[in-house]
């Protein structure tokens, strides 16, 4: 198959949907690898790598679309891609389209074959190719929360663990799964007094066990929420709906009751976010304010630390590209079924049921009728 990488173009997004080693396994396996010239530099990969591993380079991003059988990238294509789609296309790549219909619609007139890693299940119910992304933009969620809540940004000044004599700052996260549980990892390490909310008791009898005595769980209501959030200094937005849209937990009634310079990170943005408040930000402008409250609601929360988030996810992501690439991406479906929850559109129809439910005009298709 020949497989594509284009260098990602949106707003300070360094992560880059193939490594060199990446390659060398697509091009052992008897693929043709064609690289846009710099796609890899921002994570720290030379063309040079890439050449040595196999790959071919081009300077023109439309040769690499037009090449491509299947194109191998990490963040959804953006509006001035769209004229590069073409019928047969297999898109491989973050899309989180119940966010966005201006790329869903582009996706079902191109009839691209749109395989997103946010939605790709495997049997026992994990998501292989979001979990690695989720884990650090959990941990940047603190790191970047710490950092806005100092007075120079619009925060409270406040440092999260204190110090010996001053109280320690009140860190609310919403949501216990994956993104939750990262976030609540490092704001136990920095010292934080930390509430962590979610709907599932058993998921909260998980998180007790592993962080004992350090935090407080509540169930996920209404009034624990607001009762939370009153007191917070850092509030973390950590809910996630596979492919769909994210309920608005973080209510915009709640603003005026928190703290002046208090800060909500939204890390489920992406989706559309878990608060009323909420609206796509980027690393070039990342927080706004709104009744005293620091808002931070980068879209791409993991392209601020692209090598690490380039290892992660090209980890994760080369085992179901090997298959595809081999086998095609309808009899990779047969032999590994797991890849059927990555299709969202195929041919023209939507296949994603949570991205339907988003969109109230445009039409399911169950992906086991197409072939």
């Amino acid at each position: 198959m020949r497989v594509g990488c284009v260098k990602e173009i949106k707003n300070n997004e360094f992560r880059v949907g193939l490594t060199p080693d990446n390659v060398k396994s697509y091009v052992r396996a008897g693929h043709d690898v064609l690289i846009e010239a710099g796609a890899g530099v921002g994570s720290g990969f030379t063309d040079e790598e890439y050449i040595k591993a196999g790959a071919k380079i081009s300077a023109s991003a439309k040769e690499v679309w037009d090449f491509s059988e299947m194109m191998v990238k990490v963040k959804e294509p953006l509006e001035e891609e769209y004229e590069f789609f073409h019928d047969g296309l297999i898109l491989y790549t973050y899309l989180h389209l119940a966010a966005d219909k201006t790329q869903t619609e582009a996706l079902l007139k191109g009839k691209v074959k749109s395989v997103a890693y946010e939605t790709l299940m495997e049997t026992d119910g994990s998501l292989p190719l979001l979990i690695p992304m989720s884990q650090i933009a959990g941990r940047l969620s603190i790191q970047e929360g710490a950092k806005y809540l100092e007075k120079r940004f619009g925060g409270e000044g406040i440092l999260l663990a204190g110090v010996p004599g001053t109280p320690k700052a009140n860190v609310v996260i919403l949501g216990g799964g994956t993104v939750g549980t990262n976030a609540c990892r490092i704001a136990v390490g920095m010292g934080a007094n930390v509430t962590i909310l979610d709907i599932s008791l058993k998921r909260l009898e998980v998180l007790d066990h592993m962080f004992g005595s350090a935090i407080q769980t509540l169930v996920s209501t209404d009034s624990n929420v607001e009762y939370a959030v009153r007191s917070a200094d850092l509030v973390i937005g950590s809910v996630l709906i596979p492919g769909g849209s994210t309920p608005k937990l973080f209510k915009r009634e709640y603003l005026p009751e928190m703290k002046p310079g208090a800060v909500f990170v939204d890390v489920a943005i992406d989706q559309g976010g878990c608060g009323e408040s909420s609206r796509v930000t980027t690393h070039d402008d990342p927080v706004y304010v709104e009744e005293g409250v620091v808002h931070y609601c980068v879209g791409n929360m993991p392209g601020a630390v692209p090598r690490t988030s380039t290892i992660a996810l090209t980890n994760a992501t080369l085992r179901y590209g090997l298959q595809i690439a081999q086998y095609g991406l309808e009899e990779a479906c047969r032999k590994n079924p797991v890849i059927v929850s990555g299709i969202n559109t195929y041919d023209g129809k939507l296949t994603c049921k949570n991205v339907a439910d988003a969109f109230e005009d445009l039409e399911y298709t169950d992906i086991h009728t197409l072939f």
